[in-house]
């Protein structure tokens, strides 16, 4: 908040509590008339002991000395004598009767009757809402004066500051023109004095400071595998566009690499960064004729462009060249699926959490369509969660189409005494035979509440596998979302399906992240102890994360320990990560818990993971995933 709306509510809240101050005191003083107006009544009352005839009498009586709002009086025995004058409710209630509240009531019983009166407040009211008037008058013509005084004071100040914004915004375009120090007053003057001193100390700076801004920001903005720049560049693009002054429009297109996950883990990181590279070449041939002049790497395998000056149909013609090149560089691959484009326009001040939302939902809707498809949302509205029902619906397909297939990649045992197995990855596909990007499957099937249903199906089909491949030998690692392990009534259903396969469960280890099963110890516990009465095992993956993780297996304890591939990356030459895995292994030794490597991609990190006695190893470098054969060779 500026100093001049500070002030002026600073002002405003010292005069409001001096009008209360003024209000109170007169609101008191009324009180005060009040209580003798009624003691006055009182004492000219209580002279009255003996009255024994009419009300109406009694009324006259009274009134030559009193005003009555209301006025009864009731006889004990005889009912002509009554009398009523006036209401207790006020029919044309004053303004001065709002502001003031008061009731100057009275009740005595006489010898022969009972009267009632309520006094009429208005002469007591009059005089404080009268002073109250004048004071609230008084209030607010010092309160003008002053809020006049400061805005001239102000105006002729905000003079000076606007030269100066001036000069200072033509700093950039080198124009070096001398401060004129008598156009700035008061405070205001060394501000131009400095502003003088350092001209020339900047003028002949400057060429240096450009040369190693441009040095610190390709270092800092730019992304090394694909030269695009990084995401704090387009959230100041973004910010730009959001307040911008200046008539925008144009189209945002994000680009979703959709098997980077899946690359990494069947083909190693290498693999991953040369497809995010090739990805990043299709998008620059795709925009050149298109004037864009930066693009984005927004996340690890999210990218992002803006389009400027074109509608959303002539931005189409954008993502149908895309597409084309997406499709040829699948042919070069052996994935068919590359990537998912979403695109939405965007004119001046839009707002950039509905932009990105309405994005990520063309995406979403993209990525539930087919091979390297595209799709366009043109309008904001309210259709934020339509890519959320496409998913749904696209979920509960291959739920019911049983649409998956396995990929494996065994796990190396470091000695013969170790007893390892073959993790089975899951690969989801839509009704057009087109794969789907197993992460967003996962995370859309928990947002749904499909997780249990989708786990269900992987471990039948899991079990049909086994059963129906008697050939298949050794013993078999299954991933379940963390969700579905820490709730009862999946965990009662794999004990009772488990129970039914004896033989097979007991060749089963089911892969729980780690970080899903931290969320309940009590549940993770009970899963954990379910999983071994039916001979079923329980490895823990990407372990190593949670700040918790030792507190965690030790009160948990499952068969194994999966490390995060962060701790194998480069561990050859990191003494942070030796020195944790060794703890990690000491530990898990003590209490009788297997430690696995995972991410393994280099002949030294798998010679150094060795010697630190490892139980066993996992990654490109070790085997390559491949699709599971009815047969073992």
């Amino acid at each position: 908040m500026g100093l001049s709306k500070s002030f002026q509510l600073v002002l405003f809240v010292i005069f409001g509590l001096l009008f209360f101050r003024i209000y109170d005191l007169e609101n008191k003083e009324m009180q005060q008339q009040g209580a003798l107006a009624i003691q006055n009544y009182i004492t000219h009352i209580d002279n009255m002991t003996e009255w024994d005839e009419n009300g109406e009498t009694l009324f006259n009586t009274l009134s030559q000395n009193f005003t009555f709002q209301f006025f009864q009086y009731i006889h004990e025995s005889d009912s002509d004598l009554n009398y009523t004058f006036g209401t207790l409710a006020k029919s044309d209630e004053e303004f001065e009767d709002k502001i003031f509240s008061i009731q100057l009531g009275h009740t005595k019983s006489l010898p022969n009757g009972r009267l009632q009166v309520r006094l009429s407040t208005k002469s007591v009211i009059s005089a404080s809402f009268v002073n109250l008037e004048k004071a609230a008058t008084l209030v607010i013509f010092a309160y003008l004066i002053l809020m006049i005084s400061f805005a001239i004071l102000m105006m002729l100040h905000r003079r000076g500051i606007k030269y100066l914004c001036d000069y200072i915004d033509n700093i950039p375009n080198l124009t070096f023109q001398a401060v004129q120090t008598s156009r700035l007053r008061g405070s205001l003057k060394p501000i131009g004095i400095a502003l003088e001193k350092s001209r020339i100390e900047l003028k002949t700076s400057i060429g240096n400071f450009h040369k190693e801004n441009d040095l610190l920001a390709k270092a800092a903005y730019q992304d090394p595998v694909t030269g695009f720049s990084t995401r704090r560049r387009f959230n100041d693009y973004m910010k730009s566009i959001s307040n911008s002054d200046k008539k925008q429009f144009g189209v945002l297109a994000i680009i979703k690499a959709a098997d980077l996950s899946t690359i990494n883990q069947l083909h190693g990181r290498e693999a991953g960064d040369d497809y995010l590279s090739q990805i990043a070449s299709c998008i620059r041939r795709a925009a050149a004729k298109s004037g864009v002049s930066e693009y984005y790497r927004v996340s690890s395998s999210d990218f992002a462009l803006f389009i400027q000056d074109i509608t959303v149909k002539e931005g189409e013609q954008f993502l149908v060249t895309l597409k084309a090149y997406f499709d040829e560089y699948a042919q070069t691959v052996e994935t068919d699926n590359i990537a998912h484009s979403g695109m939405v326009p965007f004119e001046s001040n839009s707002d950039t959490h509905a932009l990105l939302t309405l994005a990520d939902t063309a995406v979403s809707i993209a990525q539930t369509s087919g091979l390297n498809r595209y799709h366009i949302l043109e309008k904001f509205t309210g259709n934020e969660q339509l890519g959320d029902d496409h998913w749904k619906v696209t979920i509960n397909e291959l739920i019911n189409r049983k649409s998956l297939k396995f990929f494996q990649q065994p796990i190396l045992p470091c000695n013969n005494q170790v007893d390892v197995y073959r993790e089975l990855y899951a690969r989801f596909f839509n009704t057009e035979g087109s794969n789907l990007p197993t992460a967003s499957v996962i995370a859309m099937s928990e947002r749904h509440g499909l997780n249990i249903d989708l786990d269900k199906m992987i471990v039948v089909h899991t079990l049909q596998l086994l059963n129906a491949n008697p050939s298949l030998t050794g013993n078999f690692g299954v991933n379940i979302s963390a969700s579905s392990a820490l709730q009862e009534i999946f965990v009662s259903w794999l004990r009772d399906i488990l129970s039914s396969h004896r033989s097979t469960s007991a060749r089963l280890v089911f892969e729980v992240s780690e970080s899903g099963m931290q969320q309940n110890v009590t549940a993770s516990r009970r899963f954990v102890h379910e999983m071994h009465k039916v001979g079923a095992r329980v490895a823990i993956q990407q372990f190593g994360l949670g700040f918790s993780s030792f507190k965690f297996f030790r009160e948990v304890k499952p068969d194994v320990i999966k490390l995060d591939s962060s701790y194998s990356d480069g561990i050859d030459q990191d003494n942070n990560n030796k020195f944790f895995v060794r703890m990690i292994v000491d530990i898990s030794r003590r209490i009788g818990i297997k430690v696995i490597a995972t991410g393994v991609e280099r002949q030294d990190e798998k010679l150094t993971l060795e010697k630190m006695l490892v139980d066993g190893l996992q990654g490109y470098y070790i085997a390559r995933p491949e699709i599971i054969a009815k047969t073992d060779k």
